[in-house]
């Protein structure tokens, strides 16, 4: 009776992991050899463990990463302008929690998105906010927000991600409207939170893909200054797995 009662409140304290953890040791008898201490031990590691699992994977659904892309499957080769020790130290998410911007920039193909998916991930293992957004749908977002009334709260929202990613900046030139809202949400994030922003664009040419040339300076201003800035280079990464794919070619004797 009294194992029936310790299930039932298991389950009713919502201890998944340690209920899954206590019938799996009942199937294995050589466990009764450990003492009190060490079972218990095992339960909260299972515990912790579930908890842990099922963060993670509400922060990756709530991210929206476009990439299931992640840091241990980063090509790292020189060729591609990475630096090691950097791509390690943003990999720790150490720049998340010190309130600091990535800005990466290359030409289409060379695998922006997949590090700026990679830097989400990141956070998302280790508890911290992130959310994705290609600029475009960040900035259509914004402005059915304002139509329904609910701006503040989506505003709200994304001042308290850890970490914002904002993809295809600059693919059209922003609207003096569309500035002030980036604008805005920039400022809610300045030395409180984390953005990263990937970019066709070279760094120096951000300034003129924003229409009025104040916003640009106070935009820019706010992201820049205490920025880690990465600049691919190499052949399109699509290019080069569609190569991988095909089938070698066999030439006519």
């Amino acid at each position: 009776m009294l194992r029936e009662q310790t299930l039932e409140r298991m389950r009713t304290l919502g201890l998944g992991g340690m209920l899954a953890a206590f019938q799996l040791q009942e199937e294995q008898p050589d466990l009764a050899e450990l003492s009190f201490v060490e079972r218990l031990g095992l339960l909260v590691d299972a515990e912790w463990t579930h908890r842990r699992d099922r963060t993670q994977a509400r922060l990756l659904k709530e991210a929206k990463l476009r990439l299931p892309a992640c840091f241990e499957d980063l090509s790292l080769q020189a060729e591609r302008g990475l630096d090691r020790q950097m791509v390690r130290r943003l990999s720790t998410c150490q720049f998340v929690r010190e309130h600091e911007n990535v800005l990466i920039t290359g030409a289409t193909g060379v695998g922006k998105t997949f590090l700026a998916c990679a830097l989400g991930n990141a956070c998302c293992r280790q508890g911290l906010r992130a959310r994705y957004f290609r600029m475009a749908r960040l900035l259509g977002e914004l402005a059915l927000a304002r139509g329904d009334g609910s701006y503040p709260s989506f505003m709200s929202r994304l001042a308290k991600t850890d970490l914002l990613i904002l993809d295809d900046f600059g693919l059209s030139p922003l609207a003096p409207a569309e500035a002030r809202d980036l604008l805005e949400v920039i400022d809610d994030r300045t030395q409180t939170r984390s953005t990263v922003i990937a970019a066709q664009l070279p760094l120096d040419a951000w300034h003129g893909a924003i229409t009025d040339p104040t916003l640009a300076d106070a935009i820019l201003d706010r992201l820049i200054h205490n920025a880690h800035t990465l600049d691919l280079k190499g052949e399109s990464q699509r290019k080069t797995r569609q190569t991988m794919k095909s089938p070698p070619v066999t030439k006519e004797s």
